[in-house]
């Protein structure tokens, strides 16, 4: 008998063995490797569903308008402490994979920069730089929390404190690390240690690891600090690895991708730099949304369900849904526990955020529960818990004209 190994087979078999396993029967390295299956099928599922490549495209048009403004800050901030000169060989390794057009569009960014000047744009220049700079920040900070269902920004005031923290701080500790790093390699003492063959081995090769680890430290920081939820050190370093390891290898990709694209060049002209330019943001922020997927899925293995994103939902699935959600809201109440937000109410119940919200819009509208002025939003029932019935619940999520003992034979 032969074998088929269709497509659909295939498919089949890849299914069955990764999403009807269940890990508590499996050893440690075996669960680890279905559990990074499961995780690359559901992003694989967010990038054909768009979710990750659309967010990736506002962040390239957004990260255009302010990264201008985002230098400028941060030149101003540098010249401060003397460090402003690490800036234009920082943005030359940041776009080394675009080869020679790196060099014109650093030359550009810098030329850019040099005629942004304080006294040119005047108080009013000043506020628009900061608010373009803030609101690149807030992007990114709304792209994180969309991966991490979270629905509500940090509050003004979090906002301005953190946002200029990063545009303050962050760019004086990276080039100072940077320069001190240079500054120790030129050490006449480090050089000639350098040169014994077995320690200039070692050299040589973290100087290849090097820029792995820097990526890898610099996006973990970015997806434990940027996200409005507590994210694990474990599952932000996770996400790191394997964006920073993707980041480093499509720079080589992207490489060669350059050095063949003379026939762009003759096409788009002066305009090729930048298109490439714009290719390469959009690749980087791909990879960064798909890094902090992946620490998501880590962190809530709940979520690591093909289902966990579905929005719509049946009639009976959102009756079942809103029952569970008043009796869990209920009991917290009762207990006097902790009052439960959207995110941890789709958490908990392996649902999204967006069908979670349909449903608690529909218990608001119906006055079965009431919202805290809690940040986030958590809450709490409308009415003494003895007076809301299944029936009043039901009512709530279906069109008018039900009758009692239909919506009671359901629960049944």
């Amino acid at each position: 008998m032969k074998l088929s190994l269709s497509p659909t087979y295939l498919k089949a078999l890849f299914l069955e063995t990764v999403w009807n396993s269940s890990k508590t029967e499996l050893s440690g390295w075996q669960a680890g490797v279905i559990t990074s299956l499961r995780i690359t099928h559901l992003i694989i599922r967010d990038i054909r569903e768009g979710m990750i490549t659309l967010r990736a495209m506002g962040l390239v048009y957004t990260t255009i308008l302010a990264l201008v403004p985002l230098l400028a800050v941060s030149f101003s901030v540098l010249k401060g402490f003397g460090v402003h000169n690490q800036m234009e060989p920082f943005l030359l390794n940041l776009l080394l994979p675009l080869g020679d057009k790196g060099a014109e569009v650093t030359a550009k960014i810098i030329e850019f920069v040099d005629n942004t000047k304080a006294g040119v744009l005047g108080s009013l220049g000043l506020a628009l730089l900061l608010f373009t700079v803030i609101s690149l920040l807030q992007k990114i900070e709304q792209s994180f929390n969309y991966t991490w269902r979270v629905l509500q920004l940090r509050s003004m005031g979090q906002r301005f404190s953190d946002y200029l923290t990063v545009v303050m701080i962050g760019p004086v500790l990276l080039f100072s690390a940077l320069g001190i790093t240079a500054s120790i390699a030129n050490v006449s003492v480090i050089q000639n240690v350098m040169q014994i063959e077995s320690i200039g081995f070692l050299t040589q090769l973290m100087g290849r690891l090097l820029p792995y680890l820097l990526v890898i430290c610099a996006f973990t920081f970015v997806y434990m600090f940027v996200p409005n939820t507590k994210v694990k050190f474990k599952s932000a370093l996770i996400g790191a690895i394997v964006s920073g390891v993707l980041w480093e290898t499509s720079s080589w990709a992207f490489a060669s991708f350059v050095v063949g694209s003379s026939k762009y060049t003759a096409i788009y002209s002066a305009f090729a730099s930048m298109i490439i330019f714009f290719i390469w943001l959009y690749v980087t922020w791909v990879i960064l949304l798909i890094g902090c997927s992946i620490a998501f899925y880590h962190q809530n293995p709940s979520q690591q369900n093909l289902d966990a994103r579905k929005i719509n939902l049946s009639s009976r699935e959102k009756e079942t849904i809103a029952l569970n959600i008043m009796v869990l809201i209920g009991k917290h109440y009762h207990a006097h526990k902790a009052a439960w937000t959207i995110e941890s109410l789709a958490l908990h119940m392996n649902i999204s955020s967006e069908a979670c919200i349909k449903i608690i819009k529909q218990l608001l509208n119906k006055n079965l529960l009431n919202e805290t002025a809690d940040t986030p939003t958590t809450y709490i029932p409308a009415y003494d818990l003895e007076t809301i019935s299944v029936y009043d619940i039901i009512s709530a999520i279906r069109c008018s004209g039900e009758t009692k003992s239909h919506a009671l034979n359901l629960i049944e």
